[in-house]
Formats: C-alpha cells, sequence, structure tokens
C-alpha cells in the first residue's frame, strides 16, 4: 500500500484530508506529521510515495523541510498545500523542491487531479 505523508500543524486540515483520501482513495495508506521537523523524520521512516506540506508551521517550516527532504531523496514528490499563496512563497517552495502547489481551502476535484496526476 502507497503512504501519503499529511504535514499540517492544523489538525482539522489533516483530519478534512484524511476524510477525504478514505472516502476517494482507499488505496492509500495516510502518515500524519505536525510540523516540518516530524515531516523530515517521518519522511526518512516511512517513505511515502506523495507529501502534502503545509507553508507556515512551528519548529520548521515547509520550505525548510522541503529541502531536506529533498537532499534525503531527490525523487520525492512534495505538494505544498497552504493558504499562503503569494508568488514569493510559491517560487521558494518550487525552487526548494515541490512539484505543485494547492491553495487552502481545496476542491475535492482539485485534489483528485492531483492524485491522477501524481498517482498513476
Amino acid at each position: 500500500m502507497k503512504k501519503i505523508l499529511i504535514c499540517d500543524d492544523s489538525l482539522l486540515i489533516r483530519r478534512q484530508l484524511k476524510q477525504f483520501f478514505h472516502y476517494n482513495w482507499k488505496e492509500f495508506e495516510i502518515v500524519e506529521a505536525i510540523n516540518g521537523k516530524e515531516a523530515v523524520e517521518l519522511y526518512r521512516a516511512e517513505k511515502p510515495f506523495l507529501v502534502f506540506m503545509d507553508i507556515v508551521m512551528p519548529e520548521m517550516d515547509g520550505v525548510s523541510s522541503l529541502k531536506e527532504i529533498c537532499q534525503t531523496d531527490s525523487d520525492a514528490k512534495i505538494i505544498v498545500l497552504s493558504s499562503v499563496g503569494n508568488r514569493e512563497t510559491l517560487r521558494e517552495a518550487i525552487d526548494a523542491g515541490a512539484i505543485d502547489f494547492v491553495q487552502k481551502p481545496w476542491t475535492d476535484e482539485v485534489m483528485n487531479k492531483i492524485i491522477k496526476t501524481y498517482c498513476s
């Protein structure tokens, strides 16, 4: 079973994403991190197929954790999922290794397209 890592400091966002996968994509196992530092540790331990990463988080932000994960695994598939949607932040995330960006709040249509694009 392929694993997806959801990294967001918001319990509500993690629950919403888990629910989305539970109802739409049961073939994935979900792993959760509450900050960038934990995401890096879980990425190394769990080797997820895909990562959804918030940008603004305590302990280690999303861009810093993106950089660290991509240094560990240059093939990492990390999608930024953030309400911080300015061009500078997006550019910084893409430069750090993100493969895509989803603006919060997302729609099921957008998330289904992301999964079909990167998981098929």
